[in-house]
Formats: C-alpha cells, sequence, structure tokens
C-alpha cells in the first residue's frame, strides 16, 4: 500500500513540475496563462486531492486495525492507481488525460507502471476486491470513525440518535411538501448546542473544534441535507463576528446566536456575480445619521424568511469597483413564520422572491430587492468600512470544511438507505444485495465514504490547529461533494425504477447531493484554488 502512495507521490510531483514550467513566467504564477491551461492544471488539483484522500485513507486504516478499515484503504489507493494510468476524473463526464499533464509513457512506466504497483492495483481493486468489502460489512460495518476523543465520539452518537429518532422521520415530508424545516426541530438543535457549536465559551457558546462541526454536520445531514446545513450561517456569521466585529457587536450577537435566538442568513451573492464576489454592486450609503440605505439586487439567499440576522456585503465606495470598496455589514430583520398565506418580508425596502429548487427545499432559497432597506450605524462589521471582502475571506475555510461534512453525512445516507434496500429486495429468489454489480456498487460507496470522511477530517484538525487550509478545505470538499453525488446516484441504481419515485428516499438523495458541488464556492473554483495554492507551494 505504502509503496502504492509513493507511487502515486512521485507521479504527481512530475505533474506538479510540467505545469510549473506552463504557468510561470518571471518566477511567479502568470493568471493568463493558468487560465490557458486551466484544464489541466484542474488535473493536477484533482490528482493531488486524491493523493491526499489516499494518504489520509492509509494512515486511518492503520490507527484502527480492523481488516475492514485495511480493505477500505488498499482499494481506493488501487483503484486510484489504476485509473490514473490513463486519466484523471474531473467530474461528471469530464477526464482529462495524463498526456495533457505532460505526463510521458516513461513518467507511467518509472510510477505506477512498476510491476509492484500494477500486482497490488489488480488485487485490492479488483471487483472481488469491492465486493469482499461490502461482504463483510454485514458483520464488520463500514469501518471505524476511529475519532481520537472520546467527547467526539460521544457526540457522534448524541447526533446520530437525534437524526434516527428526530429527523429522519421526517426529511421526505418536508422535501416532498416543499416546506421549511419544522420549527420545533430548529429547536430543538439550538437545546442541543447546534448553532453555538464553535462559538466560544465566553460568549455562551460549546466552544467545540471544526472537527467536532463536522461530526455534528455530517450526522445532521444524515438526516436531512437541510437541517445539516441550518448550522452553515450561523457558523459564517460567528466567524465573521469573532474574526471581524467589535466587542460590542460580539457581545450583542454572538450570545444570541449560540443560544439560536438569533438566525442568520449569508447575503453575498448576486444575479450576475457567483463566486466573482470582488465585484458585487449592491450599494450601501451613508446617510447623514450613520444609517446605511443598501439598494440592489441578492440571489440564492438561504432561510430568507425566517432569519434575524443579515450578514450583508455591499459596495461602500462606488469609486472602487473592487474588494476594497466592499464592507459587511451585521443587518437586523423582521423573522417571519414562512407558514402559507403569511407574509415573508415585512421590512421597508426589502422584499423577495422563492427560487424553486429541485433539492435542498428546507430552508428555500430567494431573490431578495433591496430598496434604500436601512442598515444601522453600528451595524458595520468592525466599524470600518473597506473590509467586507477580506472579513468574509476568513470564512471560506470553515465554510467548505463544513459543506464536505453535509458531502459525507448525505454519501452516508446513500449508503445506509442502498445496503437496506439491496438486502430486503429479492429478485431471482434472492436478495440483490448477493448480485456481482450490486456488491460492487456498495463496496465503493463504503471506500467513496470513508475517503471523504478521512479527508474532511484531517481538514478540519488542520483549521483547528490554527494552519492554514485553505488548500485542504477545498480538496475536502471536491472530494466529498463528488462522493455524495455518485453515491446519491448509485443508490437510485440499486433501487431500479424505484429510485426514481419520488416516495422513495433515494429519489430525494439525488437531487440534494447535486447541489453540493455548486454552492459554497463552486468544484471548478475550488479547483482554480487548489491549483494556485500548489504551484505556489
Amino acid at each position: 500500500m505504502e509503496r502504492t502512495i509513493a507511487a502515486l507521490e512521485d507521479l504527481y510531483a512530475r505533474a506538479l513540475s510540467h505545469m510549473r514550467a506552463r504557468v510561470f513566467e518571471d518566477e511567479k504564477i502568470s493568471a493568463t496563462k493558468l487560465d490557458e491551461h486551466q484544464v489541466a492544471a484542474h488535473g493536477v488539483a484533482y490528482l493531488a486531492t486524491e493523493v491526499m484522500a489516499a494518504k489520509q485513507l492509509s494512515e486511518w486504516a492503520q490507527r484502527s486495525g480492523g481488516a475492514q478499515e485495511k480493505r477500505i484503504a488498499a482499494a481506493y489507493i488501487a483503484e486510484l492507481a489504476r485509473n490514473t494510468q490513463g486519466s484523471i476524473t474531473l467530474g461528471t463526464c469530464e477526464t482529462v488525460g495524463l498526456i495533457e499533464l505532460g505526463i510521458t509513457d516513461a513518467d507511467i512506466a518509472a510510477t505506477l507502471g512498476r510491476a509492484e504497483v500494477r500486482n497490488f492495483c489488480d488485487e485490492h481493486g479488483s471487483a472481488a476486491a469491492y465486493q469482499a468489502i461490502a461482504v463483510a460489512a454485514r458483520d464488520e460495518g463500514f469501518g471505524d470513525f476511529a475519532l481520537d476523543d472520546e467527547v467526539l465520539s460521544d457526540i457522534r452518537k448524541q447526533f446520530a440518535r437525534f437524526a434516527d429518532a428526530e429527523v429522519i422521520p421526517r426529511a421526505q415530508d418536508i422535501h416532498r411538501k416543499d416546506v421549511l424545516i419544522p420549527i420545533d426541530l430548529v429547536e430543538k438543535m439550538s437545546e442541543l448546542g447546534v448553532f453555538g457549536l464553535t462559538i466560544p465559551e465566553e460568549y455562551g457558546g460549546l466552544g467545540l473544534g471544526k472537527v467536532a462541526m463536522c461530526v455534528v454536520t455530517e450526522e445532521l445531514s444524515r438526516g436531512y441535507i437541510g437541517v445539516g446545513s441550518l448550522g452553515t450561517r450561523a457558523e459564517i456569521a460567528a466567524e465573521l463576528i469573532l474574526g471581524g466585529g467589535t466587542a460590542e457587536q460580539r457581545k450583542k450577537w454572538l450570545p444570541k446566536i449560540a443560544a439560536g435566538e438569533v438566525l442568520p442568513t449569508a447575503v453575498f451573492t448576486e444575479p450576475n456575480f457567483g463566486s466573482d464576489l470582488a465585484h458585487i454592486v449592491t450599494r450601501a450609503e451613508k446617510q447623514s445619521d450613520g444609517s446605511y440605505a443598501v439598494s440592489g439586487q441578492k440571489t440564492w439567499i438561504t432561510h430568507a424568511v425566517r432569519a434575524d440576522l443579515m450578514t450583508l456585503l455591499a459596495r461602500t465606495n462606488q469609486g472602487d469597483s473592487g474588494y476594497g470598496g466592499l464592507s459587511m455589514f451585521l443587518a437586523e430583520k423582521t423573522r417571519q413564520s414562512g407558514e402559507p398565506g403569511t407574509p415573508e418580508f415585512v421590512d421597508e425596502g426589502l422584499t423577495g422572491t422563492e427560487i424553486k429548487v429541485l433539492g435542498y427545499r428546507g430552508m428555500k432559497e430567494y431573490e431578495l430587492s433591496f430598496d434604500g432597506f436601512r442598515v444601522a450605524p453600528d451595524a458595520l462589521l468592525g466599524g470600518a468600512e473597506g473590509q467586507g471582502f477580506k472579513q468574509l475571506m476568513r470564512t471560506f475555510e470553515s465554510a467548505r470544511i463544513q459543506t464536505a461534512a453535509r458531502g459525507v453525512g448525505l454519501a452516508q445516507a446513500a449508503l445506509d438507505d442502498a445496503f437496506r434496500y439491496a438486502h430486503e429486495r429479492i429478485q431471482f429468489s434472492k436478495p440483490i444485495a448477493e448480485f456481482g454489480r450490486v456488491q460492487r456498487k456498495l463496496g465503493r460507496m463504503i471506500v467513496l465514504t470513508q475517503a471523504a470522511r478521512q479527508i474532511s477530517y484531517f481538514a478540519a484538525r488542520m483549521k483547528d490547529s490554527d494552519k492554514r487550509c485553505d488548500l485542504e478545505a477545498g480538496m475536502a470538499k471536491l472530494l466529498a461533494t463528488r462522493a455524495a453525488w455518485e453515491c446519491a446516484d448509485a443508490n437510485v441504481q440499486i433501487h431500479g425504477g424505484n429510485g426514481f419515485a419520488e416516495e422513495y428516499t433515494a429519489s430525494r438523495l439525488l437531487v440534494d447531493a447535486r447541489v453540493l458541488s455548486i454552492f459554497e464556492g463552486a468544484n471548478e473554483i475550488q479547483a482554480h484554488v487548489v491549483a494556485r495554492r500548489l504551484l505556489e507551494s
């Protein structure tokens, strides 16, 4: 296993060297050349991501020491090494050949083409190896979580019970009726400390780290992606306030967010500016009384109706069209119930229109229109204009790690659903779990889910150690969101026609999974960030 990982690392190092030769100019990266070679650069990013996942799985298997964990790690590494000899997968219907990365036949022969690596791939990446994982799962499970902290293990168990008892029985109804997550469920989450998970104890939070955030988010998302995502907005708001807020802003808002008294929403994206937030045009004009009047359009605003607080990014300096003209506001709004027949927005200067979506429905998405909407003088985050984009950038690592955890939770939900159905569904006088193709699918779902989990934990541990981790966070999001989609798709296939029926969980998991590679920075943007960071290192 270790020799195969070493061969993968060697091949990646060669690909990175070739890419540097293409995009460096005067000893620095040329943005123009990086764009010209974008597909190849993203191939390097995905290769590095998969190699990192392979390393994390290998370490996980060693820590766990179990036979199932070793099977899982070996299967992932073997399939990666075998497939990489031809091309690298960038996404659905999208690959890049190694030749496009500058890799030659000689490079492959010297790395993945070695006899010992090929033999490892043949043995551990075979259909039989995946089938063995699926068969063993009936008695040995899907692999140990290998959490190195008893507190984290207890947290997982607590939220697993909550998801099983409170979330899963209601998830399908929320989705099919296209309604907001019931407020009593939100209140129960508040009681469990979901919204103050990583907020320091001095502000009423639990003071836990990002690994705990991953554990909680994963279990809640296993229950329902909307429930797992409820904490995201609180996490973003808390990080903004902790990192950039004044002492007064921290004292005012953090205890309320931690207690669930205030539900925040993130108001950043605009119709013409998705990932390109530096050039948004919504303006906030300072008034004679010190307040700000906000005008413009925002879109894809999640849970907007119920929110009490908007973390609102707007342009305060019209003479600066870049990130330097942006400021962040803690803008208060009136919470509405969201019940049918009741008004959705009542504040002067604020209106909204719901965006109907395929999945991820429990909080609802809105396009918001601001027309002279007033924001209080003390709502400017940090009390200084022009800091909004920098303040927001500090939250990206945590948001992407949490999105990865949501992906892991959804992948696990799909795996659980597929495994149960495959053992209950009888065809040709036996459970379909006994057929080779179904076994291989189940085995691969187990492997993908654990790979996504371990790279997400790795990124979270990096964040908890106060190290820069935009690279690791981006990698975790790339891998976990792909795992969610592939597992959800395999679950539908295992269900056959039933998987296409709205009454079955499989259909909901598929449409819920699709959004994960789009929000919190589309995966194309993530790959670009990862590629640039790798080239700079």
